[in-house]
């Protein structure tokens, strides 16, 4: 059984549904090691607000650096409350991501707006970053519907792009990670035993040659940069979510079990849990028993020590 014995729960980062207050940055504890119960913080008001570009944000993302000394926060440049032109919103929309740093989780000083799509981008939604042993750099990817030139003209689609930083400051120029041909958004990246698992949503509209669109795939590689990525399942979650998206994963900090959640993004209900015993089987089953918060929206669930537990219960108790 493999374990974690430095880490005592779990921290789920996320936004809410589109309200005043609700595109900001909310955080959740679990019940100690518990991996599917969870309590928001702050009153479930927000921990953080953005005063910067759209001064909304969704699809916060956290990733731990390699010695272990402080986290990088992401999260899309949006506000979507009180608007309803969603065309726009992706022909038009921010071109950069909100990027905070924190040594202790809970000090994240002053939030920096970066400019990472390239000019013929219109919109950068759901950034993630994992780190690159292979390129000693950290992988930053997101959506971004890109056209033929900076006119943003005409028709085109959502693909997956990166850029590489060592420092959340300065970025590699954008490329193209994941392109289909069609739709595809909300990519998110879990390792174990030496192979990636990425989890994306087919953003096609269900039926004909999406028979499985608005739904959440998977596939592995053994490098995050892999040309060719082996395909898992199609449609997980479907039969207990009508529609789902903005996939987040974790392992459990005391057993052989992964979870993942799928955002069913419908008025009566957002994430729902999944879970396995084998991450590369591609099998997933609905958690029998699980608490969130109100309103969980698109975000990460990242383990947590017991020092930086009782630093976070403390802090927005």
């Amino acid at each position: 059984m493999s374990t974690h014995p430095d880490y005592a729960g779990y921290l789920y980062v996320h936004f809410k549904r589109e309200s005043a207050d609700g595109e900001q940055i909310h955080f959740a504890l679990s019940d100690g090691n518990d991996p599917l119960h969870f309590d928001d913080l702050n009153g479930g008001a927000p921990v953080l607000y953005s005063t910067l570009g759209d001064r909304g944000v969704r699809d916060p993302h956290i990733v731990r650096s390699p010695e272990g000394d402080r986290f990088f926060m992401v999260a899309t440049d949006l506000r979507v409350f009180e608007r309803t032109d969603w065309d726009e919103m992706q022909r038009w929309g921010s071109r950069s991501i909100m990027v905070w740093e924190s040594r202790d989780l809970v000090d994240w000083g002053e939030g920096r707006l970066i400019e990472v799509a390239p000019p013929e981008a219109g919109n950068t939604w759901a950034p993630e970053s994992v780190w690159d042993p292979e390129q000693e750099a950290y992988l930053v990817h997101w959506s971004s519907t890109v056209y033929a030139d900076a006119a943003h003209e005409g028709e085109s689609y959502n693909r997956i792009m990166y850029a590489l930083t060592r420092d959340f400051r300065e970025f590699s120029e954008a490329r193209t990670w994941i392109d289909r041909g069609w739709q595809t958004i909300d990519a998110t990246v879990i390792d174990h035993d030496g192979r990636y698992y990425r989890f994306l949503k087919d953003e096609r509209a269900r039926g004909g040659l999406a028979p499985q669109g608005k739904s959440v795939f998977s596939e592995a590689a053994a490098s995050l940069t892999a040309a060719e990525w082996a395909p898992l399942a199609e449609g997980i979650g479907l039969g207990a979510v009508k529609q789902g998206e903005g996939p987040l994963v974790y392992k459990s900090n005391t057993e052989d079990k992964w979870y993942l959640w799928i955002d069913e993004f419908t008025p009566e209900r957002r994430y729902v849990p999944f879970e396995t015993d084998d991450l590369a089987g591609g099998q997933w089953t609905s958690a029998a028993d699980f608490r969130l918060p109100p309103d969980p929206c698109h975000g990460v669930v990242l383990p947590v020590t017991a020092e930086e537990y009782e630093r976070l219960a403390k802090a927005w108790a």
